[in-house]
């Protein structure tokens, strides 16, 4: 049974940085990419990165690159979100989702698709 349980959600200063880490249970990531997303209330979920299967391939949303850096540890079946330079707009829920990689293409993952299995959501709150 696909089951994702994510952790690492809190409160950090502008400037500051936090690690969402998500643990993958019951199947091996070698075959399935990760996605992260966010969400304001009222506004429309944003997937801001995503990483395939065995991680040389990712991508960031613009609102993310060059702050946020999506990484997995394949040895471990754990996939990361590292936020760094937070900022006040980062202030979201955020959740990973994950589905096989095969239907995606090979060496490639993308934000927009379907995926199948979703965490629990984590609070993330950029707060002075």
């Amino acid at each position: 049974q696909v089951q994702l349980v994510e952790s690492g959600g809190g409160t950090v200063q502008p400037g500051g940085s936090l690690r969402l880490a998500c643990a993958d249970l019951g199947f091996s990531i070698d075959d399935y990419n990760i996605g992260w997303y966010r969400q304001v209330p009222g506004q429309a979920r944003e997937g801001i990165a995503c990483i395939d299967r065995v991680g040389p391939t990712a991508y960031h949303a613009d609102s993310v690159r060059g702050r946020f850096i999506t990484s997995r540890d394949n040895s471990k079946n754990m996939d990361y979100l590292q936020m760094n330079k937070g900022k006040f707009d980062d202030t979201a829920v955020y959740y990973c989702a994950t589905d096989r990689a095969d239907p995606m293409g090979s060496d490639y993952c993308t934000v927009d698709y379907g995926y199948s299995y979703w965490c629990q959501k984590s609070q993330v709150t950029v707060s002075s």
